[in-house]
């Protein structure tokens, strides 16, 4: 008896250690679809999948309650996008899941139906019976909620009693252990969704920074030139009759004016163009950067890029924007006739340096998120990008002697 009971011990700790590993492996595939720079909702499909191949659930879903008394986000599993274009509008707040978010508590039902809080389900809505509820929490706040519904039999271990490929229901539906493993992958699965809802903040807030810097581009280039290029050309209307030769110089102006403020039209319409990074990778998307500024600038720009870049999705991303905007500062700035552009991996660290012959300046101490000066050269955003990757930003100039960029960042 002693030795069957040891067994059974051993047995169990062994599924409950199986079991927690499937958890953490769930859970593992939410937190990287984070870094895969996924949308929100992507997330949340994830989750939501995750945890019903988890606990062998015919349905799962993910609703994220708004203010209104709907849900801001509510993702589905087992459901077809026609069954859900049949079932309608997003559900309100109401039935069972008002209650899940009224009290907080976890909900398990072997048939959910005779509940008194089922109500309110459309005809098309498929037929749930079993029934498991766990809301996320954040501390004391309740995130969202998921729910799993139709318990399966598989063709997994003990559970083989189906045909391959196909599925039945499982009696007595969701179990004790069920619902312990589903309440710890909800504790987890809230990193994933807070860290999900802070990158896609930081997305945005990303996108306001671009266009915040292309409108200064705008002004600081295009708009003055154009603004010059109007004064030049009412000189040489007014001077047309007096003094043709001035008036020939001064229409030699405007064609100069009018040819510089093409090119850096083009130059930002370039920039408005995503860098196809995932595709091309940042080495060739670089490369075609500092081709097409090249062209439509008068400075001298060339690229070395030795070896391949082995960096995340979200390194490369920052790396090509320092660069931008280093490359910027170099055209528009520094008046460059020359800029080097060198991309390489030494030892743990991907460096990136822009090089250029300019006027250089005197170069501030970044510390604490901060530069001394020269703020219009964005080197605040630049170090805050480089630190964001788990790098550092170093500047060596003084004036007339040109200016060294240098970007380090941890490889992958």
């Amino acid at each position: 008896m002693a030795g069957r009971s040891t067994v059974g011990t051993v047995s169990a700790g062994s599924q409950v250690g199986e079991d927690r590993h499937a958890v953490l492996h769930a859970v593992s595939s939410a937190v990287l679809a984070v870094t895969r720079h996924l949308s929100v909702h992507e997330v949340f499909q994830v989750i939501v999948r995750a945890a019903a191949q988890l606990l062998d659930a015919r349905y799962a879903a993910l609703g994220i309650p708004d203010d209104e008394g709907s849900f801001a986000e509510f993702v589905v599993e087992g459901i077809s996008d026609e069954e859900w274009t049949a079932i309608g509008p997003l559900p309100r707040q109401h039935g069972m899941l008002a209650v899940m978010l009224r009290d907080g508590a976890t909900h398990r039902h072997t048939d959910i139906r005779r509940e008194p809080g089922f109500e309110g389900w459309p005809a098309a809505h498929p037929v749930l019976k079993d029934f498991l509820g766990v809301p996320i929490r954040s501390g004391d706040e309740v995130l969202g909620i998921i729910f799993l519904a139709n318990k399966v039999l598989t063709d997994k271990g003990a559970k083989g009693q189906s045909h391959a490929g196909r599925t039945t229901p499982c009696p007595g539906g969701f179990t004790q252990q069920d619902e312990e493993l589903l309440t710890l992958f909800a504790a987890h699965a809230a990193i994933a969704l807070t860290n999900a809802r802070l990158y896609e903040r930081h997305r945005e807030l990303t996108v306001v920074e671009e266009r915040n810097r292309l409108a200064r581009e705008l002004h600081d280039a295009v708009a003055q030139k154009l603004f010059s290029l109007r004064l030049t050309a009412q000189a040489a209307a007014a001077l047309a009759a007096t003094d043709p030769e001035r008036t020939v110089a001064e229409l030699a102006q405007v064609e100069r004016l009018a040819a510089e403020a093409l090119a850096e039209l083009r130059a930002v319409i370039f920039e408005l163009r995503p860098a196809d990074l995932a595709g091309d990778g940042l080495v060739e998307s670089l490369r075609k950067h500092v081709e097409v500024l090249d062209r439509v600038y008068p400075a001298s720009l060339t690229i070395s890029a030795g070896g391949v870049v082995a960096l995340s999705p979200a390194g490369e991303a920052v790396l090509f924007r320092i660069a931008q905007e280093g490359l910027y500062n170099a055209l528009r700035h520094a008046h460059a006739g020359s800029i080097e552009v060198r991309l390489r991996t030494e030892g743990p660290c991907v460096i990136l340096e822009i090089a250029d012959d300019g006027t250089g300046f005197d170069a501030p101490v970044l510390q604490n998120g901060s530069a001394a000066t020269r703020d219009g050269l964005g080197l605040t955003s630049m170090r805050d990008r480089a630190v964001s990757a788990g790098g550092s930003l170093t500047i060596d100039s003084s004036p007339g002697t040109g200016t060294v960029m240098r970007v380090e960042v941890p490889r992958a």
